[in-house]
């Protein structure tokens, strides 16, 4: 079995002094992936930065105090790759250093962690966002071609940003006009699943199900209603979907014990 688990931490110093150090220390994953870490390695707490048992891959933003994507494995990767690795098509060099996307090889599986940018209609965040999106589609396309010809599977972990369907807010009436629900976004979602041929690991389980939301405004009552976003996924080439047996998002019982505004989206496939 691989369980792989997924949160936007929304800031790990932060999510430290919250919650997460226990939450690690306790939790049956064999990977996990965070996004939004918004601190270099040497700014994070030891028990985080380099906790015991587990080999730690830090990929901080150059802008200081945005983004970073961490990978934690039970195993030592054969191999590490933060950014697209010279890999995505041309404009993606702007991203490398974005810390938006690392990935490891484990044996027969490659497992990245992925923050998409957030966006705003109207604003160089969303226009942010759509370079992203343009290279990041060719980038997963050549990813998947490159495992397959090494016999291996792939799963892309993260905040991506974007709700697919009505399914996957509470609120999407009053959305369609806000990015993370624009229709240009949901349709390269699409595509990402349609001609890239990857597999809504969740989706794919709960087909018929409301959610199951993974983000919560910290404004409002939104927690306690669960009027949230489903917009943390595990991505995965079919032949690995194919093996999920379970997934779930580990929300947490009561607003005070939340430790990100994100809940751990988590996956278990059989090997």
């Amino acid at each position: 079995m691989l369980t792989v688990t997924s949160v936007n931490v929304n800031g790990l110093r932060a999510a430290a002094k919250k919650g997460f150090v226990p939450w690690l220390a306790g939790t049956a994953a064999d990977v996990v992936c965070l996004q939004e870490v918004r601190a270099e390695a040497a700014q994070l707490p030891e028990e985080v930065r380099d906790p015991e048992g587990w080999h730690v891959v830090h990929a901080p933003a150059a802008a200081k105090g945005r983004a970073g994507v961490s990978l934690y494995s039970r195993r030592a990767p054969e191999r590490v790759q933060i950014g697209f690795g010279g890999f995505a098509a041309e404009g993606g060099e702007e991203f490398d250093l974005s810390g938006r996307y690392a990935e490891i090889d484990l044996p027969g599986v490659t497992v990245a962690s992925l923050y998409l940018p957030s966006g705003e209609v109207g604003t160089e965040r969303q226009d942010e966002k759509e370079r992203f999106m343009a290279v990041f589609l060719p980038y997963l396309v050549g990813l998947k071609e490159r495992a397959a010809a090494g016999g291996r599977e792939v799963v892309v972990c993260g905040d991506w940003n974007i709700a697919h369907r009505e399914a996957d807010l509470k609120n999407w009436k009053s959305n369609r006009k806000n990015s993370g629900f624009l229709p240009e976004e949901r349709e390269w979602l699409t595509r990402v699943f349609e001609e890239a041929a990857y597999v809504d690991v969740v989706r794919a389980l709960h087909p018929d199900q409301e959610g199951p939301y993974s983000w919560w405004s910290y404004r409002g009552r939104a927690f306690d209603n669960d009027a949230g976003w489903r917009i943390d996924y595990q991505v995965a080439t079919p032949g690995l979907a194919a093996r999920a047996v379970k997934a779930w998002v580990e929300r947490a019982a009561t607003h005070p014990e939340r430790w990100s505004d994100h809940a751990p989206v988590t996956a278990v496939f059989d090997l």
